[in-house]
């Protein structure tokens, strides 16, 4: 908590800032018109830094809290109780996946409050980005809970650390394809999303964050603009999020067949 809390006093002091400058030779009202632009453009890269250390966090918290009880013995004598294997599993993603989203919440509305208090910028849609950032982290957290029923507890951190990051590598080269109008390049950014709906998700985040000037900057900007890694110019649709669910419903439910099968 204390280092987030001088992350966003750095960053609030960063966002004062761009508030203050004024280049050689602009007008109040030029100034005005670039403002939002700027803003957005590095409130969306602090964002993805959350996002990141939030998928970090949920990796590395699941791989002890589930894998270390069976390596130490400590799940045998709770499930010696009337304790199913499921309902372990399931309390202990709970657990987390809420103090995940606790801290998203939290340091979210304090990054925003901070925003908004050093240049005036208030996102289009902060509740919607936040709670995409909110999905990434739990499809993190969900798929090293699932191999930590199998593997050592670094190691299943490590291993969905790999895949995030393979994601948003995927997500890039994806843009790419699209740049440089290369079809079966840029279908690996849509293959990607949907394997791992990680990069996905972030896509929704950024949306949310972007005023409708930088949306439109964007499309004006052609397909060249698409190998920007922080490119979004569409939110993300309802099937989406529908995917993403199943896709933790799924993993999870992997993880529990895992775990109802391991010999203890």
């Amino acid at each position: 908590m204390i280092v987030t809390i001088v992350s966003v006093g750095l960053s609030a002091w960063g966002f004062a800032q761009i508030a203050s400058f004024a280049p050689t030779g602009s007008t109040p009202d030029q100034t005005a018109a670039v403002r939002p632009i700027v803003v957005s453009q590095l409130l969306v890269v602090v964002t993805f830094m959350y996002s990141f250390i939030l998928a970090l966090g949920a990796a590395f918290l699941a791989g002890p809290l589930v894998a270390a009880d069976f390596e130490s013995g400590v799940a045998i004598a709770m499930l010696a109780r009337p304790l199913r294997r499921s309902e372990l599993l399931i309390g202990k993603w709970l657990g987390i996946a809420i103090l995940v989203a606790v801290y998203a919440i939290g340091s979210g509305a304090l990054e925003l409050i901070a925003v908004r208090a050093t240049t005036g910028y208030v996102p289009p849609d902060p509740l919607r980005a936040v709670a995409f950032v909110v999905g990434e982290a739990l499809v993190l957290l969900t798929l090293a809970t699932s191999l930590a029923t199998r593997l050592a507890a670094i190691t299943s951190g490590v291993v969905a650390l790999a895949v995030f990051g393979l994601a948003w590598i995927g997500g890039i080269v994806g843009g790419i394809g699209v740049a440089l109008d290369n079809p079966g390049v840029a279908v690996i950014g849509d293959v990607t999303r949907l394997l791992i709906p990680t990069d996905g998700l972030w896509r929704g985040t950024a949306f949310h964050l972007y005023p409708a000037v930088v949306i439109d900057l964007y499309r004006g900007a052609g397909a060249g603009a698409a190998a920007f890694p922080f490119y979004v110019v569409d939110g993300v649709p309802a099937w989406y999020v529908a995917w993403a669910a199943l896709w933790v419903a799924t993993v999870l439910g992997a993880g529990l067949l895992s775990l109802r099968a391991r010999d203890l």
